[in-house]
């Protein structure tokens, strides 16, 4: 965190009134890995920086690093926690085996939809399921993307069979999980470094939302869409808690106000609609799109998905997490209060 010099504290310095008494304003640096012309960083990030600024009255202001340009997403979290960035946005299934008990969110059946993961997301967090996970940082908010699903360049897939062998990006461990269990074989990479991986052939297909599909122009490359809802990515927008302690208390509040369920809920309706265009999309360029309706009790997929399930949760446990079913039970039963 920087102390910015204000136009009016050079004004005033100007006229030869003392600054002494004016509030110097600090600047939090937020890193993300969205391009800064996307909607996302648009409807998300710069309006959260436009609420921060608008109501410390200036006093604070938030200097925006997209595109990785800060830090790396795979090292996003961790920037927050040391300092580098102020303000950190990143996927937690960017650090494998870093927030276990959260990725419990991203498995098959649990997300709906952005808004509703949104709220479960942040729910659990909120109620204190998954927050030990975030000790070494002052978390912001929460959210999901919606369901992230299945898209190949050359390949239609209707079945399992179909991906026996592709190679498909997976953007976490649980994805992995959930693409090995269907004869995928998985490749990690983060979502900026895909467009060009594609277009080389280093992979098949990858696993990405509708919205991703846009705003990372991958709809460009691909012709084939399966829509089986298996996963759901988990982020987080979290601070440097030094930087939010050094804060004064009305400061402290300022950024108290703009956290929490508002701001989860507010980026689940972006990414909602996102995923919406995205789609549209697709279909104005003539992709052909297959959908499985209800994966978990499709004879096909439901096996497989469950088995993906069940592999993770036993992972968790053999980790010492006993209470990791308990988190997936409690997952489920906030959908209903999550899609009221």
């Amino acid at each position: 965190m920087k102390r910015a010099v204000s136009p009016l504290m050079i004004a005033a310095s100007a006229a030869g009134l003392s600054i002494t008494s004016l509030a110097e304003a600090d600047t939090l640096r937020m890193s993300h890995l969205w391009p800064s012309g996307s909607t996302v960083n648009q409807e998300i990030y710069q309006a959260w920086a436009d609420r921060i600024e608008q109501e410390s009255d200036g006093q604070l202001q938030v200097e925006i690093y997209p595109s990785q340009t800060l830090s790396k997403a795979d090292q996003s979290y961790e920037a927050a926690v040391n300092g580098i960035a102020d303000v950190a946005v990143t996927l937690q299934g960017y650090t494998a085996g870093r927030f276990p008990l959260t990725e419990i969110v991203q498995l098959p059946g649990v997300v709906k939809d952005a808004s509703q993961g949104s709220c479960i997301l942040q729910s659990l967090y909120d109620e204190g399921d998954i927050a030990a996970e975030y000790d070494d940082s002052h978390v912001l908010f929460m959210f999901t993307t919606g369901p992230a699903y299945i898209h190949t360049k050359a390949t239609e897939v209707k079945s399992p069979e179909d991906l026996a062998g592709l190679r498909i990006r997976r953007p976490s461990d649980v994805a992995g999980e959930m693409l090995s269990s269907m004869g995928a074989h998985p490749v990690g990479m983060p979502a900026p470094d895909i467009y060009t991986s594609l277009q080389r052939g280093v992979m098949d297909g990858l696993s990405f939302p509708w919205e991703a599909m846009s705003v990372f122009r991958i709809n460009e490359l691909v012709n084939y869409h399966l829509q089986v809802p298996y996963y759901a990515g988990a982020i987080v927008a979290t601070m440097n808690k030094s930087a939010y302690e050094q804060l004064s208390p009305d400061m402290q509040a300022v950024i108290d106000r703009s956290s929490g369920m508002e701001w989860a809920q507010i980026a689940g309706g972006v990414f909602d609609q996102l995923d919406r265009q995205g789609r549209q999309e697709a279909l104005e360029q003539g992709d052909v799109i297959h959908t499985v309706e209800n994966p978990l009790d499709d004879p096909e997929w439901a096996p497989l998905l469950k088995q993906g399930t069940n592999i993770y949760l036993e992972r968790l446990e053999e980790r010492g997490l006993d209470n990791a079913r308990e988190v997936y039970q409690k997952a489920l039963s906030l959908q209903e209060r999550c899609s009221s």
